[in-house]
């Protein structure tokens, strides 16, 4: 049996244009676990609403993130994933969940080769319906209607593996030592509320309510706002940040409906009228830099910053296609190959 692996990542349009952002953003938020509301009610909101405006203004944030190799989480996914090949002697793939590298075009390219067992690994630390779930979903849904002779298993989230807790610590470190700072915020990407409820295994945990993420629960295997909780708790921990120097907080709201907090933008708000004059920020949902890290994070959430007085605002990068972090994600498909759990940590 030929074994293989599908990196898997966001997506991003094919190129600036808004007919192209128009024609992604229609995939992305036509997604029932993006906007989990009725078939009806969600194409009149995206179809009829968002995508008579959105398009040019997404465009325009685009433009000034571009590469000119092309979209840089495309460019960084992509580079990540010639140095985790150059460590496999398996045939490693790359797809998106969203845009023209589908991941149907990925398990083909793999099944080309010969593979008839593939490893999922989407490439995102925490579980969330809008981002694991529904790439879980869509690949069991390939496999039943084109690839029935396919084995797939998938890479578990992993927040809070020790391995990976230590790679996002050194990477933030790096940056830290070489600045001087008061606060370090926690961004992690934001999801409605009702996500996190939908989520709940056991229909009644999850109250969001301030105790609930830190009360062990079954709940928390699939509870995205835990678990980015407990990324921060375990980063901090590893770095001894001290208490009162850092901050957990959700970006990227959608809509009116209630989503996690607080929100980023006003707490770089609020800290920056509180008189904090040098803050960074890291952003753990997100293993590759994006529209959501580049231009929302480190253009328009340094603008808010200098607007209420702040000084110094550092964008800590993200993972991206660093050598350790490769390095891990080679060790943890050499375990799924060697039939172990693939997030085990060596003794």
């Amino acid at each position: 049996m030929g074994k293989g692996v599908l990196l898997v990542n966001l997506g991003s349009p094919d190129s600036t244009d808004p007919k192209d952002v128009k024609t992604y953003l229609d995939e992305f938020l036509m997604d029932p676990r993006v906007i989990d509301v009725p078939y009806w009610a969600r194409t009149l909101l995206v179809r009829g609403i968002i995508l008579n405006t959105r398009p040019k203004k997404s465009a325009e944030a685009y433009q000034k993130i571009w590469w000119e190799e092309g979209s840089p989480l495309i460019v960084l996914s992509e580079r990540l994933r010639d140095k985790v090949q150059e460590k496999s002697t398996l045939p490693i793939g790359l797809a998106m969940r969203y845009g023209s590298m589908s991941i149907k075009k990925g398990l083909q390219e793999l099944v080309a080769k010969g593979v008839d067992d593939v490893l999922l690994v989407p490439l995102y630390p925490q579980f969330a319906m809008a981002t694991t779930e529904t790439i879980l979903v869509l690949a069991e849904e390939l496999q039943t209607k084109y690839f029935p002779g396919l084995k797939l298993s998938s890479l578990p989230p992993f927040y809070n593996n020790p391995d990976y807790i230590n790679v996002l610590a050194q990477s933030i470190k790096e940056q830290l030592d070489t600045i001087d700072y008061e606060q370090l915020l926690f961004s992690y990407h934001g999801v409605p509320e009702r996500h996190i409820k939908k989520s709940d295994v056991t229909k009644s945990h999850c109250k969001i309510d301030g105790s609930c993420c830190k009360t062990p629960s079954p709940a928390h295997q699939y509870c995205y706002r835990h678990q980015c909780f407990e990324t921060t708790r375990l980063v901090a921990e590893k770095l001894q940040l001290k208490e009162g120097t850092y901050f957990t907080s959700f970006q990227s709201r959608l809509g009116f409906d209630p989503w996690l907090k607080p929100y980023t933008d006003r707490t770089i708000e609020r800290m920056g009228k509180q008189g904090i004059q040098k803050m960074a920020i890291v952003t753990p949902a997100f293993v590759s830099d994006c529209l959501e890290t580049l231009e929302e994070i480190a253009m328009e959430g340094e603008e808010i910053f200098h607007e209420v007085g702040g000084k110094d605002f550092t964008t800590i990068p993200c993972l991206n296609d660093r050598e350790d972090w490769a390095s891990l994600l080679s060790n943890w498909i050499e375990n799924w190959v060697a039939h172990k759990d693939p997030l085990v940590v060596e003794a």
